[in-house]
């Protein structure tokens, strides 16, 4: 390979260098490879098989595995499918030296960013590494984003629960409390608790929080 540069992700942690995994049983394609990433500014970690990988635990920050089709033990693909369960956040570039089109075609159905043939171009290389960090690196913050959505939703109360559920519902807040059997002020009074709590300034965001906690129909008055 010859070794070329890009930039390398700008847009994810500055707190955490971003882990690029190797699986190759290539020693020499693996000590390449670590010298590419490496230069880059990020952090390579190469591995001779998939069992070697799995018995390295996820890291908290952005990652990414460039995988060979072709191992000793179980092949790429078969590690894709371990990884789909075990790090479903975890983008793959395959390479591979001998791929056909429905090898490739699996392997993008589920889900892998990029497959390459060898021997590959370095900056095509890079170039995918890149977008898959910037990809593990929007996963993190969703899933950070999450979890601070979820937190406010576990201090409501359950009458501000049901509130919220009727609201994201479409009801206006007299229909609410016909619902719910109380008053229109109380509604008014619970809504606006809700709406704090979740830092919602709107209905529409509201109903946004509710879609993107899976809340739509999960939520009852019951």
């Amino acid at each position: 390979m010859v070794f070329t540069s890009v930039h390398p992700v700008r847009s994810i942690s500055r707190r955490l260098t971003p882990v690029v995994f190797v699986v190759d049983d290539d020693l020499s394609i693996r000590e390449a490879l670590d010298v590419l990433i490496r230069g880059e500014g990020w952090e390579p970690e190469t591995y001779a098989s998939a069992r070697d990988f799995l018995a390295r635990p996820a890291v908290a920050g952005p990652s990414c595995l460039v995988l060979d089709v072709s191992l000793p033990d179980l092949n790429g693909l078969e590690l894709q499918t371990f990884i789909a369960s075990d790090r479903p956040g975890l983008p793959i570039i395959f390479i591979t030296g001998y791929g056909d089109i429905p090898m490739t075609v699996r392997a993008m159905k589920a889900g892998a960013v990029e497959f390459l043939a060898k021997p590959f171009d370095d900056r095509t290389l890079l170039r995918a590494i890149k977008n898959a960090l910037h990809r593990s690196s929007a996963e993190l913050e969703r899933e950070a984003g999450l979890r601070i959505l979820r937190g406010c939703y576990t201090s409501l109360t359950a009458r501000e629960r049901q509130v919220m559920a009727l609201v994201v519902s479409g009801l206006l807040n007299k229909q609410v409390a016909g619902e719910l059997g109380i008053s229109e002020i109380t509604v008014k009074a619970h809504r606006g608790r809700v709406m704090q709590k979740m830092n919602a300034d709107s209905l529409a965001t509201l109903v946004k929080i509710a879609g993107r906690l899976g809340l739509d129909s999960a939520l009852t008055i019951a």
